[in-house]
């Protein structure tokens, strides 16, 4: 095949048979958040490139080496979004969502972009649903951010397959004193380092503790931690928020090396990960970014919140087989129409048919065809029900309505009872 008429690599089609899975998901998150009072806000996928390097942070890998960056035809730098917290701060900033301490509690979905090497649930188009909240400090509204997914996946079937990871990284300054701390410790190992843990030293020092290399990761045994060096607020924080987890009965585990990718975190950092899906095991990921605000020149202004990927939670909906046989229903109903009067009566009657039952899928026959074609595509929609309409039924008033899934014998229906016969034989 041409190049041309391939997608680029990376970025994939959803197709038919795919899509109910994915509506499924947004609608119950959609309705899950709507029961919780948050609102949808809706988005671009681009933005002027310095929105992400302010936000996200020089010498991440986001911004260093995986971001869709091009110029404009008037030479303005744009980048197709990597995350969505970065453009969600700067829509409340633009609009005084926040201002006089207004509290807003937000919540998007949407494809985001990664220039990174395509593998099973890591994609260079990939979609995420988030989260964000602005104005509430407290632990309060981190704890709900958890309890909240921790209910999805309770709906999605998926809570024995996730499990729930805590950290805190203190305030900046307490991470400035650790970060110290830590590369000082570093320093006398550093020919045992990794190349990229190597490179981090220098750039960004914390992302070293979640190095996937081995030798790296037995380093890190010995050096000093994150928790040490927590500032007194920060601590009560974090306690806070573990007593209100064990009041709604949430299981976590502390893992001291969780730092997240994008510089911008502070106190509360999480993750929900499964061991079902490989070397992607990060469903969900958030945390607490009270500076981000004020570093794009706002008022200081606490903000929290989580993303989740969509391409991975279909993974492992598949993976378990908890995806609801109810997504791929096949019509219930396929209009079959023999003649030029029954084709032009036959869609009128569909109409009527849907007006007075709104769940109803109905197909209707198009471009003719014997009846014995006609019943043979009836029978491959895998609709249970024919409705055979031809001379004979128009001059009567009646459908044939012929089961197609048993062996039941076919009937006549007259046009006025035909709404309460069909809503009797789906119920």
């Amino acid at each position: 095949m041409s190049k041309s008429l391939q997608a680029i690599r990376g970025m994939n089609d959803i197709l038919p048979a795919q899509t109910p899975v994915w509506r499924y998901l947004e609608t119950t998150f959609a309705e899950l958040l709507d029961s919780y009072g948050y609102s949808e806000i809706r988005l671009p996928i681009l933005e002027f490139t310095d929105l992400f390097a302010r936000g996200i942070g020089e010498g991440t890998d986001v911004v260093d080496k995986e971001m869709y960056t091009f110029l404009d035809r008037n030479e303005e730098s744009l980048t197709l979004r990597p995350e969505g917290t970065a453009g969600c701060v700067r829509a409340v900033l633009e609009h005084g969502m926040t201002g006089g301490g207004q509290v807003q509690k937000l919540w998007y979905a949407g494809p985001m972009f990664r220039y990174e090497k395509p593998q099973k649930g890591r994609y260079r188009q990939f979609h995420q649903i988030g989260v964000e909240v602005f104005n509430q400090p407290g632990p309060d509204v981190d704890a709900e951010l958890i309890v909240l997914t921790a209910r999805l996946w309770k709906k999605l079937g998926l809570s024995e397959a996730v499990t729930l990871q805590l950290n805190s990284l203190g305030s900046s300054q307490a991470r400035a004193t650790y970060r110290d701390a830590l590369v000082a410790y570093l320093r006398q190992h550093v020919d045992q380092l990794d190349e990229d843990s190597q490179r981090r030293l220098t750039s960004n020092p914390l992302r070293i503790l979640d190095s996937k290399n081995a030798q790296t990761q037995a380093l890190l045994v010995d050096a000093p931690t994150l928790q040490d060096y927590l500032d007194d607020e920060s601590r009560v924080h974090f306690d806070g928020l573990r007593a209100r987890l064990d009041a709604a009965g949430i299981a976590y585990q502390i893992n001291p090396k969780l730092v997240r990718g994008l510089d911008y975190y502070g106190r509360t950092v999480f993750e929900w990960v499964t061991d079902k899906l490989g070397s992607q095991g990060t469903v969900c990921a958030g945390g607490r970014y009270d500076g981000l605000v004020s570093q794009f020149g706002g008022k200081p202004t606490p903000g929290v919140g989580f993303a989740m990927g969509i391409e991975r939670l279909v993974l492992l909906l598949e993976t378990l087989e908890c995806v609801p046989e109810t997504l791929n229903q096949p019509a219930h109903a396929f209009i079959c129409a023999f003649g030029e009067a029954a084709e032009l009566a036959a869609l009128a009657l569909a109409e009527r048919l849907r007006d007075a039952l709104p769940g109803l899928r109905l197909l209707v026959n198009a471009g003719g065809g014997s009846f014995k074609s006609q019943f043979k595509k009836a029978d491959k929609s895998g609709a249970r029900f024919a409705l055979i309409l031809g001379d004979d039924e128009l001059a009567g008033r009646v459908v044939g309505c012929k089961p197609l899934r048993d062996d039941s014998e076919q009937q006549s229906i007259a046009w006025d009872a035909l709404p309460e016969r069909l809503a009797a034989c789906l119920a």
